[in-house]
């Protein structure tokens, strides 16, 4: 049972460390050979995970073979165009002038459908509202709305748009975090004022807090505290 536990940690790590190698693409930004190499790996740690009796080195072996292997395309596929046409395809343009092109839909084996649901991801609910909608070598789409369709921006409206950064956490399930703290320019003394403000005696109370980009304080308390 404890040959098991140690091998089956071993191999965790392993596949971590594969996965943190190959970048912070989520699953949906992956291209096709790079999901290919994350679903042969994760299949290539499970078999020496659950067969003891397959020697632990014939499981790390073929991931790390795998993992150079998606180093050197992903090398290659950066230096030459050509290469990483070939390796991961190209664009294809879905909507063209807000006409429809159908070939292409059945080129890529891609439906109205898909294109109608990745739409409404993007907050777009009618399809005559589409001037160009592009469908990316990872199976995204990118889309330009028709002229008068898109968001206003500040410069259409001819004003001045705030600043706006991300917000700095300062306390996440209870836990202060002294060096986001100094960042957003909040003393111990200040984020204790502010607390007592909302009633709230300690950070441990606190179930997440954040200073936004204006200054402000963000802060909601846990709930068992609430209760009490």
């Amino acid at each position: 049972m404890l040959v098991v536990f140690i091998r089956t940690l071993i191999l965790y790590i392993i596949v971590i460390i594969a996965m943190r190698i190959m970048g912070k693409r989520q699953i949906g930004q992956l291209q096709p050979f790079e999901l290919a190499v994350a679903i042969m790996i994760s299949e290539l740690a499970s078999v020496p995970m659950q067969n003891t009796g397959i020697p632990l080195v014939n499981g790390i072996i073929p991931i790390l073979t795998m993992l150079a292997a998606q180093i050197l395309i992903s090398f290659i596929s950066l230096k030459s165009t050509k290469a990483r046409t070939i390796i991961c395809g190209r664009p294809s343009i879905l909507i063209s002038g807000g006409k429809i092109m159908e070939q292409v839909f059945r080129q890529e084996l891609y439906t109205l459908n898909d294109l109608l649901e990745q739409l409404r991801n993007k907050d777009i609910y009618n399809i005559a509202d589409v001037e160009y909608a592009i469908l990316e070598t990872n199976g995204q789409i990118s889309v330009i709305p028709k002229a008068g369709k898109s968001k206003p921006t500040c410069e259409d409206l001819n004003i001045t748009g705030k600043y706006e950064a991300p917000s700095v956490e300062i306390i996440i399930d209870g836990d202060l975090i002294e060096k986001n703290l100094k960042f957003s320019k909040f003393s111990k003394a200040k984020l204790e004022n502010e607390l007592k403000k909302l009633n709230i005696k300690s950070t441990k109370d606190v179930f997440y807090a954040c200073v936004g980009s204006d200054g402000q304080l963000f802060c909601q308390e846990k709930e068992k505290t609430k209760r009490s």
